[in-house]
């Protein structure tokens, strides 16, 4: 498997998850890695996100939704902010005081641009090669790895079609390796 994967270990899942909170402490690294994992964006998503997205400045409050246009497809899409996301945004929101129309995840030089493509690779990168065993963890596998958590929780694969805004099953079967993942625990299951 040379493509990008999810990460499937609850534990490394949580160690992956974690490092740039306990072991490398950096509040916007932490929160760039828990937004993917808990909103499916894509990286270019996330990087295009203002604190304003977010946070209601007028109300002084984190919201529960926004609305962001897909920068690949051109589609909306509704997200929702749980728990651990809006907990890792306030954290760095209280670090860094921002203005509204700042990016969430902006260069530690200057706080007018946001970090870009590499750079949120690297961070991914540092932290998968100290807490994950597969070599394929990439900005994407944050996407993967929610859906792939979805799904084992009970979540109908139509559903995530429509969540990452899939045009078909298919696509959205294949993306997750629901299919492999389906043969090998039949093998897994069954003892003869």
């Amino acid at each position: 498997m040379g493509t990008t994967q999810p990460i499937r270990n609850k534990d490394e899942l949580t160690a992956f998850r974690m490092y740039y909170k306990d072991l490398l402490p950096n509040s916007r690294n932490y929160c760039l890695i828990v937004m993917g994992l808990n909103t499916a964006l894509r990286i270019s998503d996330l990087l295009r996100l203002k604190w304003d997205n977010v946070y209601n400045f007028k109300h002084h409050e984190f919201r529960t939704h926004f609305l962001i246009n897909e920068q690949k497809t051109g589609k909306n899409n509704y997200i929702t902010l749980n728990y651990n996301a809006t907990d890792a945004l306030r954290a760095y929101f209280n670090e860094r005081h921002p203005t509204e129309h700042e990016f969430i995840f902006t260069k530690a030089t200057c706080r007018r641009q946001p970090i870009n493509r590499v750079q949120a690779y690297r961070i991914v990168r540092t932290a998968a090669e100290e807490t994950v065993q597969d070599e394929h963890i990439s900005c994407h596998s944050l996407r993967k790895t929610f859906g792939y958590h979805a799904w084992k929780n009970g979540t109908p694969p139509a559903l995530l079609m429509d969540v990452y805004n899939h045009s078909s099953y298919k696509v959205t079967q294949h993306y997750l390796g629901i299919e492999q993942d389906e043969r090998d625990e039949i093998y897994m299951n069954l003892e003869l």
